[in-house]
């Protein structure tokens, strides 16, 4: 049976559209299984009906023509269950239902297996026999693996929009996509999709006027490709046997015009641009590989596909057309880089499209702190289709539409302009500091890493830097900053925020923050090396960094402080401590007048938690890092989609954990904030602010909303409901019961907003 899936995934892979792809599996499945009837029927959204789309044994001229209600028979039975069903005979099952049309009433025994993509029921796949008797359990398990093969294939085809089913006549235009909100906001624009350099499968489709150019590209690309080969064997010529040198040779006719370049050339001649061709003609070659019985011949699609990467890239950097970026331009990318952020001039980016990645990670905090619509982690969205294609970007519900109607259009800028009406409408100066309605003052800062951050953060009201992402400019590089570069840097930061404090954390890459020139390369990254184990581990990175802040508050009016993050002991600290004094030390010896900064440390593992009164009494602070610590408290990677529903704010585990840190920092009368996305949540900032938080730090399109919440309600009521809180042990019903009170205060606007976010 592994040998049978095998070859039909292979098949399969190779087939042009659904419908192919259909009638192969029904077709190979009832030979595999020796069943005399093999059937597919899939789920047609527009009717809400169970459509009858290919089969072997049953009459084939109802395959289009016949459907189910989602409820009737037993196909509407196994879709219902969400399970196999298996009957020795279906005659008599209750929910059997005759169908004339399809022709399968001597057939008695019946396997039906759901088709399921992402919790949502596709389709059901049939096997029938004439025969009583039940599939044994081997049987099962084949099918139900080839329908998760299959689930693929049909999410795809309806994500292309290649999925036509015969009910509705004609292919679906317009097409929703879920994913996670990574940024709030709406936008609607341009596609332009970004690829990695010399990665041949996510090259995007692209059409080309002037074919002769393009093939000129093409043609250079391939022969820069066919010296490299050349010169490579003759390197190894006196180290090869001829046998094996001869592979040099079958790569070098590969690419001759009989073979690859010739049908790339003439698909490039079709309109299509080099690339795309390149993909298409490699990816056809590769699977014929692929599909070969013989192993050796197997393997020989990696040689094929490696080649193809070695021409892409000469085609890359032979190809010297400029990115044209079109007004509003939506950037779309298999995986969002900070990098990438950077790409688009400011005045025509819209909006970020990530098919990887979770609203939590990096680059999403990152979207949020620029104000740039973003939706994460789209894993149907099929990129290679739509560069330069219309789109709308939903980051408050995370949903991303392709090719939209008007109506759709129409829809969102209306949610575009009571945005914009409810910032207008929220009466709080940014001038004056945060008071609750029984004046309780809570301190308002500002999560920074971008110098475009300071004026919007500053006219929003920010009174101080609770998190200044120091590894932005390291990310934006393509080595380490010199300690001058960094100096230069920070001072213009700390100038712009003058007086006010500013909280700089020392280099925290590691995890989802990836250094180009200092790869870390782990199974498990976020439980690996990262944070102040990278630079603890390499004191010169350290020193060096610490030293640029220090000399940068050289004369500044404002208070610098430096912050250790991914702390998980006291030793980290101490070690810390010590290079900090050092530094401190060797500039006071130079003749440089600056004071000694304040040191904190970022509370984000449960080891750090359950220390804080140890960690707090070695340094002047802590700041909780609320996204970091959700994830380690609740085992959830914020960068899966997968699992980015339980990655939740208000769990009883993480509300706790929050508590006691507040109560271990207060109990040495020393400042305790938090710097996390849970800060800049309406909702949760009233319960932190009742823990006792001293400062809130968010990023700066979260301030005016958190405000605004915060002074419309009372200190003394935030406190009876962190009471009530403390005692439930059910994170959505403390959410909706924290929610509901916010609209009970008068702050559903601000609740409505966050919810879509």
């Amino acid at each position: 049976m592994l040998e049978v899936l095998r070859s039909v995934i292979q098949e399969v892979s190779r087939a042009g559209d659904l419908e192919a792809v259909l009638d192969i599996i029904v077709e190979r499945v009832k030979d595999a299984m020796n069943t005399e009837v093999c059937s597919i029927y899939l789920h047609d959204e527009h009717d809400e009906r169970f459509v009858f789309m290919a089969t072997r044994g049953l009459n084939t001229d109802a395959v289009g023509k016949v459907s189910l209600a989602l409820d009737e028979g037993l196909v509407g039975y196994v879709a219902e269950r969400a399970e196999p069903i298996n009957l020795e005979d279906a005659q008599n099952h209750p929910r059997n239902r005759f169908i004339e049309e399809v022709g399968e009433e001597p057939f008695h025994a019946f396997l039906g297996v759901p088709i399921i993509h992402h919790r949502k029921v596709l389709g059901v796949l049939v096997v029938q026999q004439t025969q009583t008797r039940r599939f044994d359990e081997g049987e099962e398990a084949f099918l139900i693996t080839l329908s998760a093969q299959l689930a693929g294939v049909i999410a795809h085809a309806e994500a292309t929009g290649s999925l036509m089913l015969t009910d509705t006549g004609k292919k679906r235009g317009s097409t929703r996509f879920l994913g996670i909100s990574g940024a709030s906001g709406v936008a609607i624009g341009t596609a332009i999709v970004s690829f990695p350099e010399a990665e041949l499968h996510e090259v995007p489709d692209k059409q080309v006027e002037d074919v002769e150019t393009e093939i000129g590209y093409f043609q250079s690309a391939i022969a820069a490709t066919r010296k490299e080969i050349s010169t490579i064997a003759a390197k190894l010529q006196d180290r090869l046997q001829p046998e094996e040198l001869a592979l040099f040779d079958a790569y070098l006719h590969m690419l001759d015009d009989s073979a690859i370049s010739g049908e790339v050339i003439a698909l490039i001649k079709d309109g299509e641009w080099a690339q795309s061709a390149l993909r298409k003609v490699i990816g056809a070659h590769v699977a014929n590989f692929d599909a070969m019985e013989d192993a050796y011949l197997r393997e020989r699609g990696a040689d094929v596909r490696d080649l193809g990467n070695r021409v892409l890239s000469k085609l890359q950097s032979t190809d010297t057309r400029v990115q044209v970026y079109p007004n509003d331009t939506i950037l779309v990318s298999k995986e969002l880089t900070p990098a990438d952020l950077a790409k688009v001039p400011r005045e025509k980016l819209a909006g970020f499209v990530s098919v990887k990645g979770s609203g939590k990670s990096h680059v999403a905090i990152l979207a949020e702190a620029m104000g740039v619509p973003t939706v994460m982690g789209v894993e149907d969205l099929p990129i290679e289709i739509l560069d330069e294609k219309p789109i709308i970007v939903d980051g408050f519900e995370g949903v991303v539409i392709t090719y939209p109607k008007e109506v759709e259009k129409k829809y969102y800028r209306r949610i575009i302009a009571e945005e914009a009406a409810l910032v207008e409408d929220i009466k709080v100066s940014g001038d004056q500091p945060c008071h609750t309605l029984d004046g309780h003052r809570v301190r308002l800062w500002v999560n920074t890493g971008l110098m475009t951050d300071v004026a919007r953060s500053l006219d929003r009201g920010a009174e101080g830097v609770g998190l200044y992402r120091t590894e932005v400019h390291f990310m934006m590089n393509d080595r380490f900053p010199t300690e001058e570069e960094q100096r230069v840097i920070y001072r213009e930061h700390l100038e712009a925020f003058a007086p006010r404090p500013v909280t700089m954390r020392t280099l925290d890459i590691g995890g989802d923050k990836a250094l180009s020139y200092f790869p870390i390369n782990e199974a498990n990254p976020f439980l690996g090396w990262r944070g102040i184990r990278v630079t603890l581990d390499h004191p010169e990175i350290f020193l060096s960094q610490v030293k640029a802040m220090i000399r940068a508050s050289e004369g500044i009016d404002s208070m610098l402080r430096i912050m250790l993050p991914m702390v998980s002991s006291v030793a980290e600290v101490d070690e810390a401590q010590r290079l900090i004094s050092q530094c401190y030390r060797e500039i006071i010896e130079e003749g440089v007048e600056v004071e000694m900064p304040d040191v904190g440390v970022m509370i984000e593992v449960p080891a750090a938690v359950y220390q804080a009164r140890d960690i707090i009494k070695r340094v002047d602070f802590l700041s909780v890092g609320s996204n970091d610590l959700i994830q380690y408290m609740l085992a959830v990677d914020r960068n899966n989609a997968q699992v980015a529903e339980l990655y939740q704010e208000f769990h009883p585990a993480v509300l706790h954990a929050l508590d006691h840190v507040v109560k271990a920092a207060h109990a040495e009368n020393k400042g305790i904030g938090i710097c996390g996305e849970m800060a800049g949540n309406p909702s949760a900032a009233v319960l932190l602010m009742a823990m006792g938080f001293d400062v809130l730090s968010m990023n700066s399109t979260s301030l005016l909303m958190v405000k605004h919440a915060l002074s419309n309600f009372e200190m003394s009521h935030a406190r009876e409901l962190l009471a009530s809180v403390l005692k439930m042990d059910n994170a959505y019903l403390i959410k909706n019961f924290i929610d509901d009170e916010m609209r009970k205060a008068g702050l559903g606007n601000v609740v409505r907003s966050r919810r879509r976010s």
